[in-house]
C-alpha cells in the first residue's frame, strides 16, 4: 500500500490509497450495492402497492387480479444499472449530458393476471387468502432489504469513522 500521510498532503491523519486501483472503484463497488438494493426496495414497493390494489378490488365485479415476477422484474431491473457487469448490454451516450438507459428507473415489470383458484359469479378472480399471504410475504421482505440497506450504509460508516 502506498500512504500519502500527514507531512505530505498536510492532513493531520494518513490518507490511505491502494496501490494499483483507481481511486473510485471501492466506491464504484459500493454504489453498485447499494443501487442493487434500491432497485430490490423499489420492486417491493411497486409490488406492495399492486398487491394491496387487488385486495381493495376484493368486491369489485369483474376485477381481475394483477401480479409480478419478481425475480424476473429484478433481473431486468438490475441489468438496467450501470456497472461492470451492465455495461456491455447497456446504451452507450454519445454526449454527457444524456442520461442512461437505466438511470434513475426501474424496469417496468410485466404485469400478470391472476388465474382464479375458485369461480365466482361476479367474476372477480382476487383470492382474499392468497391475497394476504403475498401481502405479508412481501411486506416482511422489503422490510429484510431495508434492514439490509440500512446494515450496509451503517458498516460503510463505521469503516469510514475508522472504528
Amino acid at each position: 500500500m502506498n500512504c500519502a500521510c500527514a507531512h505530505q498532503n498536510g492532513f493531520t491523519s494518513p490518507k490511505w490509497r491502494f496501490a494499483g486501483l483507481p481511486s473510485n472503484t471501492m466506491l464504484n463497488r459500493l454504489n453498485d450495492a447499494l443501487d442493487f438494493q434500491g432497485q430490490a426496495l423499489t420492486l417491493r414497493s411497486q409490488r406492495q402497492r399492486l398487491i394491496a390494489s387487488n385486495i381493495a378490488n376484493a368486491d369489485t365485479p369483474g376485477y381481475v387480479a394483477r401480479d409480478f415476477d419478481f425475480a424476473q422484474a429484478l433481473r431486468e431491473a438490475s441489468a438496467a444499472l450501470p456497472g461492470p457487469a451492465s455495461s456491455a448490454q447497456g446504451l452507450l451516450r454519445s454526449s454527457a449530458g444524456h442520461i442512461g438507459a437505466g438511470a434513475g428507473t426501474v424496469a417496468s415489470a410485466a404485469l400478470n393476471y391472476a388465474t382464479p383458484s375458485q369461480t365466482s359469479l361476479d367474476r372477480n378472480s382476487v383470492d382474499m387468502d392468497r391475497e394476504r399471504a403475498a401481502f405479508v410475504d412481501n411486506a416482511v421482505k422489503y422490510e429484510a432489504t431495508l434492514r439490509f440497506i440500512n446494515g450496509h450504509v451503517r458498516t460503510m460508516l463505521e469503516a469510514i469513522k475508522g472504528q
